[in-house]
């Protein structure tokens, strides 16, 4: 399975002259923040000189892509989740991984796509409780629209077809709720600690087991006529 274009694949691309220069510099300024809140920073304790100085451009040029520190915050939401969408059609496309079951198969992809795409999930997790208002409400904006993907492609299963609206959607926030507690645990633990890691895949894999086995149980409050 392919992985999602970093903002690192698009420089490559914008430097091999298929972008403009105005993209390159944007992009920077997005990478250079990333790098910045990568030493353990929020994103609202960063300011626009360290940004630009990190980005290797003159402060006034910032205003030529952004107005506020926070638009730029708004991009790097946007690109975050961009990123989770591209991992999620890509399983969609080509299928989980052939070794193990489906559920083993969705969290393997989902500790992998984190680890490639740490710096993002960093600046989620951080974001998502703290910081500016605007960014909070866009990681809930974001994560709720995460949620109807993930009820479209549930409501494909026989089992769900027929299950009303409501119930699918508490069904996907369950899901959505572990797979952002997965992330923020696998960001929390010990660097290159294995055993830790494999502690938190085995309990991650019976949370969404147990969810699983809820579905056939479970007495939506309208079913569709067959």
């Amino acid at each position: 399975m392919p992985a999602p274009d970093s903002i690192t694949d698009k420089l490559d691309q914008i430097q091999s002259g298929r972008e403009s220069r105005g993209q390159r510099t944007r992009l920077g300024l997005q990478e250079a923040a990333l790098r910045l809140l990568g030493h353990d920073k929020s994103f609202s304790s960063l300011s626009l000189r360290e940004v630009t100085r990190e980005a290797g451009i003159v402060p006034t040029a910032f205003y030529r892509h952004y107005q506020t520190m926070e638009e730029l915050g708004q991009d790097l939401v946007a690109d975050s989740f961009r990123t989770l969408r591209q991992m999620i059609r890509s399983v969609r496309t080509d299928g989980l991984p052939s070794s193990g079951n489906m559920i083993q198969g969705t969290v393997q992809v989902l500790v992998q796509h984190i680890h490639a795409n740490r710096l993002h999930f960093q600046f989620i997790a951080r974001e998502r409780f703290g910081g500016y208002s605007s960014l909070r409400a866009s990681i809930r904006d974001e994560i709720h629209a995460f949620g109807q993907d993930l009820a479209t492609d549930l409501a494909q299963f026989p089992i769900l077809n027929r299950w009303d609206p409501e119930s699918v959607q508490m069904l996907t926030t369950l899901m959505v709720n572990t797979m952002v507690s997965i992330a923020e645990q696998i960001l929390e633990a010990p660097a290159n600690d294995a055993a830790a890691e494999a502690e938190i895949v085995r309990r991650a894999e019976r949370q969404m087991v147990f969810i699983s086995l809820a579905v056939p149980a479970w007495k939506p409050k309208a079913a569709k006529p067959a």
